[in-house]
């Protein structure tokens, strides 16, 4: 089983178009709008942006947490969490054993957080 689809609520969907093509590095899949259904790949997954949804927490997982913020904060995307590391993965559980999970959080176009997540190598103090 995996997860196909995340809805997520955006006001605008010109403005979200925008904003998601430059967090995610490519273009939309396809828009229906009517009735106001934005669709973007992301992985083996869907990113719906639809006026009617509500918003939602997504997580995405990046190459590098604070690359990545660097750029988004270069375009002027809001920070709303700085990167931390929120774990360190001694097995294979939940992430790639002997890596520290990185995190930060940002704020799209529409108002919602966004989490982005990278795995790297840990470093031991």
């Amino acid at each position: 089983m995996e997860i196909l689809q995340v809805a997520q609520h955006a006001d605008d969907l010109d403005r979200a178009a925008a904003f998601y093509e430059m967090l995610l590095g490519g273009a939309p899949a396809a828009r229906f709008d009517p009735p106001g259904l934005l669709f973007f790949n992301v992985g083996i997954s869907r990113l719906l942006l639809e006026r009617d949804a509500p918003s939602a927490l997504i997580y995405l997982q990046v190459d590098n947490v604070q690359s990545t913020l660097e750029r988004l904060r270069a375009a002027g995307v809001p920070v709303v969490g700085e990167p931390h590391v929120i774990f360190s993965h001694t097995d294979d559980t939940l992430g790639p054993a002997g890596t520290d999970e990185w995190m930060a959080f940002i704020e799209d176009s529409e108002g919602n957080t966004v989490g982005l997540i990278s795995h790297e190598p840990r470093h031991d103090p």
